[in-house]
This record gives C-alpha cells, structure tokens and sequence, in this order.
C-alpha cells in the first residue's frame, strides 16, 4: 500500500505540476519521496514528468515514470479513444502494487477530481483505489471558492480524505478564508504565479512558505 499524498486540481492548468515539485522540495529533507503522473495526456506538448525532474532538481530514484502517455491535451478518457485504447483501473496501480521501499509518494492526477479515465471511471476512483489523501489545488482568482468547494464535496462525497488546498496565484484573504470556513479545510499554502521558474526558487519557497505548519508532512510520516 502507497504512503503519500495525490494532487488534484480545480481545473487543468491550475499548477498541481508545480505544487508536486514544491512538495518534493518542502518534504524530501524529512521523508524520501517519490513523484508519479499516472496519467498524461498532450505528451506531444507537454511532460509533466520531465518538468517536475527538473524543477525538483529530482534524483533518478525520485521519478517513477512509468504510466499512460496519450498524445492530444483531452480528457483522459477521450485522448485514449482517440488512440483505441481503454485505460483500466487495475493496470495503473499494478504498475506500483510491486514497488517497495520507504518513499512517500507524490501523485499528479490529469485535470481535475471528476476527469473521466474510461467510460465507467473518473480519477476519483483512481485516488480512492491508491488509498491516499488528497491536495487540491485551486486558483486564487474570482470564481475560486465555488470551483474548490465543489471539489472539496465531490472528494468527500467519495469518502477521500482531504489534506489540505494550496492556492495558486495572487494572495487573496477573502478567498482562502472563505475556503477555510465553509470547506472545513486548512490552505496549506499560497503559491505565486512566476513568470519563469527553477528549482532554488521553487525550493526556497517551499521551505518557507508551504506546509508551514507541517499538516502535510504529518500525513507522510
């Protein structure tokens, strides 16, 4: 059984790739991590796997990189038809049912809680058969509090734990109290947006300013 936590988001693009490797910098001085992208669709485009390596400043031992790998940035289950293919549940987590060792395990799902993976499940079923809590991620902007409280009800509703919420973008108080309150959840941290980052940056903030009360970290060890 995997230790560790699973990021999902509000949105696609809302910077959970970001969040994994901040999360890899704030906790690998306390714990041996271990990042992982079941999913990725637009390989074409985009390797979230690769960014995060390299924003992470990540060891070999650091990156499973093992998954699906699908071409078009689509929802999952569209981008695997469209490449006559069916994702199965029981193939992505055998893909780590065998692997061992200490490491805490930082996963990246595709898109947001409800993205389907095929034409029965959504990632949520995914997060609920790995077994581990759940970040969300989300937007500071306008429109931030509906979008996180839905996420935070649909996660509940499918008995997942939810960890905590980072936000994404200019700090808004209003927002994340907002959160805090009708979620019944703790922000955990307030990311910036940067218009180019890299990874002493990246680990300078995490080390100061996210989980700094250590509820996450809590959860991994």
């Amino acid at each position: 059984m995997l230790r560790g936590l699973f990021v999902t988001g509000t949105d696609t693009g809302v910077g959970k790739t970001v969040t994994c490797a901040a999360l890899l910098c704030r906790c690998r001085q306390a714990v041996p991590v271990r990042y992982w992208k079941p999913i990725q669709t637009g390989i074409e485009q985009d390797d979230d796997t690769e960014e995060v390596r390299r924003l992470a400043s990540c060891f070999d031992e650091e990156i499973f990189s093992e998954g699906i790998r699908l071409q078009r940035p689509v929802s999952p289950h569209l981008a695997a038809q469209w490449s006559s293919l069916k994702i199965e549940l029981d193939s992505l987590t055998g893909m780590v049912g065998s692997q061992t060792g200490s490491a805490r395990w930082i996963v990246e799902g595709a898109g947001g809680a409800l993205v389907p993976i095929n034409d029965a499940q959504l990632m949520t079923d995914l997060m609920f058969a790995l077994g581990l809590p759940v970040v969300v991620v989300a937007r500071s902007s306008l429109g931030t509090i509906n979008h996180t409280l839905l996420t935070i009800e649909a996660l509940r509703a499918r008995d997942l734990y939810v960890a905590g919420v980072i936000m994404v973008g200019e700090k808004n108080s209003d927002n994340r109290a907002a959160i805090e309150r009708y979620g019944g959840v703790s922000v955990v941290g307030e990311m910036p947006l940067w218009k180019s980052l890299d990874s002493q940056t990246l680990a300078e903030w995490a080390g100061r300013e996210l989980d700094p009360r250590g509820c996450l970290l809590e959860r991994l060890q």
